[in-house]
C-alpha cells in the first residue's frame, strides 16, 4: 500500500515539476511516509522513476492491446490509439518531459529506450499484419515505419523543435498525427 502511495504521489509531483526538481523528502512529505519507508521500497529516486515508467508503459500497452483486439477497422483503431495517447499526456509539464526524455540521466535514458524498443516491436508486428490486410499502404516498407518512429523519438530531443510547441502534449500529438496520416491507405 505504501509503495503504491509513493509511486502515485511521485507521479503527480514529477508530472507537475519534473523529475530532477522533486526530492525524495518532498515525495515522502506529500505521501505522508517516512524516508525510511521510502528506502524500504526503493533504493533511490531513479528506481522509483523506473517503477513509475514501467507502470505507465504497462497501462499504455494494456490500452493499446485492448484497442487492437477490437473488431473494428484499422483506421478506427488508429483514431482510438491517438485519443489514448492524447489522454495519457494530458497535464504533462514541460519540465517532466524534458527530464523524462531529452535530458534524462543516462540510467533513465537506457531504461526508457528499452521500454520503447519493446513497444515498437509490438506496434510494428501489428502494423505488418494490418498491411497484409490492406489496412496500411502496401507501398510502404514496415522497416521504414520502424526507422521513422525511432527517428521521431530522436527528434523529440531537439530543443529548437520543442520550443515550437506550447506543451509536450502538443508536440507529441503533432508527431502522432503526422505519423498516422502518412501511413493510412489512400482512398
Amino acid at each position: 500500500m505504501k509503495r503504491k502511495q509513493l509511486v502515485h504521489t511521485a507521479k503527480d509531483l514529477f508530472w507537475k515539476y519534473g523529475i530532477k526538481r522533486v526530492t525524495v523528502a518532498e515525495i515522502c512529505q506529500e505521501a505522508n511516509v517516512s524516508k525510511m519507508t521510502f528506502y524500504k521500497h526503493f533504493k533511490n529516486k531513479n528506481e522509483l522513476v523506473m517503477v513509475m515508467i514501467t507502470q505507465m508503459t504497462d497501462e499504455a500497452v494494456e490500452k493499446y492491446r485492448a484497442i487492437m483486439a477490437q473488431d473494428i477497422p484499422f483506421g478506427e483503431k488508429v483514431r482510438q490509439s491517438i485519443e489514448s495517447k492524447f489522454k495519457s499526456t494530458d497535464q504533462m509539464s514541460q519540465k517532466f518531459f524534458s527530464d523524462y526524455y531529452p535530458h534524462a540521466e543516462p540510467e533513465l535514458v537506457e531504461f526508457v529506450q528499452g521500454n520503447m524498443e519493446k513497444a515498437l516491436g509490438m506496434i510494428i508486428k501489428d502494423y505488418a499484419e494490418a498491411q497484409k490486410k490492406g489496412e496500411i499502404r502496401k507501398d510502404i516498407k514496415i522497416e521504414f515505419i520502424l526507422y521513422f518512429l525511432k527517428h521521431m523519438m530522436e527528434m523529440m530531443k531537439d530543443e529548437q523543435l520543442e520550443s515550437m510547441y506550447g506543451s509536450p502534449q502538443e508536440m507529441i500529438m503533432e508527431f502522432t498525427n503526422f505519423f498516422f496520416y502518412g501511413i493510412m491507405p489512400r482512398n
